[in-house]
């Protein structure tokens, strides 16, 4: 896992009540040595991922919502917890869970307890330089077979059935995220400027594939979400914040915008390491999720232009809050850089959109 980022302290950093959540691990995770040291986990964007170890080696990870979060329903840790929970029985890698503390007395807000698994998260290209051309290869592969089995989990029985609606599942995105970048767009002085955003909507609204069938969407699934084996095979799924029940080739999509072949333009930061030689090309990993599910992969270019559309929505929250100074005094490069990301992908969005069949 991604090395801490602060000393570990009995003191705990802030985020955690040191004395109240050791109380709560001697209740409720079996074979605990306290006293235990806390760390904050490096690479994070929305909730907190800490890193708890204790007297005896033991080691575990705690996730909690950011500090002062008002949007508690963005932010749910019942809802998460409940899924890895759920999933744990399955073919699909995730931590096997210890609890969920709904008791805001203990720590300030709701949190759940996990197993900490060993591994490597790849987020930009010196970790992916660290993985040898075999081992980039194996990821590749085991990020695409690992979301051919999230998609044929039988939700039913693994009691996630109702998680979400099952119909209809782009309209409401659609709706959500378009929404989200209403808002946006009026927290901006004089707006974002970005009519392509909303025409966009427009035809993707207009061109719905009809869903044929309903599976577990992660969302956010992507190399960097994902946690690597020491062969490169994914040994853990994380980030489960936004997933829901739709359309699996949503997912598939989303990673399609995210993966970066060589010689191609980096959609965001972290896309870039899969550029690097021995990672299958964005055209092996269709193939590969086609051969592996089943599905038929024809009608993936709208959901590839849905995914551009639905990453500009997220980032154009994101420079909106750091715009009209929601996220405290930072440096104006900063700001632009999140600017220049916003117009390259409401950019490639409009080429997407212009590429459908």
């Amino acid at each position: 896992m991604t090395p801490p980022t602060d000393e570990q302290s009995p003191n705990g950093p802030e985020g955690i009540d040191a004395a109240r959540v050791t109380e709560w691990f001697e209740t409720h995770v079996p074979g605990v040595n306290p006293p235990l040291g806390f760390s904050l986990i490096a690479g994070g964007h929305s909730n907190l991922t800490f890193s708890v170890s204790d007297a005896a080696g033991g080691r575990w990870v705690l996730r909690r919502p950011p500090l002062g979060q008002v949007l508690a329903s963005a932010h749910d840790m019942g809802r998460e917890h409940r899924i890895i929970s759920a999933l744990g029985p399955t073919p699909v890698p995730v931590p096997h869970t210890h609890g969920l503390c709904t008791d805001e007395s203990v720590n300030g807000a709701p949190f759940y307890v996990m197993d900490l698994v060993d591994g490597t998260v790849v987020r930009n290209q010196a970790d992916a330089e660290q993985l040898s051309v075999p081992q980039r290869r194996r990821a590749g592969e085991s990020l695409v077979d690992v979301m051919a089995q999230i998609h044929s989990v039988d939700v039913d029985a693994v009691g996630l059935g109702d998680l979400g609606r099952r119909d209809g599942y782009i309209a409401r995105q659609l709706k959500r995220w378009g929404g989200q970048f209403e808002k946006s767009d009026a927290q901006v002085d004089g707006g974002l400027d970005l009519p392509g955003v909303e025409r966009a909507r427009e035809v993707l609204a207009g061109r719905i594939p009809e869903q044929t069938e309903t599976s577990i969407v992660h969302g956010d699934y992507r190399l960097d979400n994902c946690m690597l084996g020491e062969d490169g095979s994914v040994v853990a799924v994380l980030d489960w914040e936004i997933c829901t029940l739709g359309d699996p080739m949503a997912d598939l999509g989303l990673l399609c915008v995210y993966w970066t072949d060589p010689g191609s333009v980096a959609v965001l930061p972290q896309a870039s390491p899969t550029a690097l030689e021995g990672f299958p090309s964005s055209a092996e990993i269709v193939e590969r999720y086609a051969s592996v599910s089943g599905r038929d992969v024809s009608q993936l270019d709208f959901f590839v232009a849905f995914g551009f559309w639905k990453l500009t929505c997220i980032i154009a929250g994101v420079y909106a809050r750091y715009a009209g100074g929601a996220m405290g005094e930072v440096p104006e490069a900063q700001v632009q850089g999140f600017r220049h990301v916003l117009d390259t992908l409401a950019d490639q969005t409009e080429r997407a959109i212009g590429e459908l069949r």
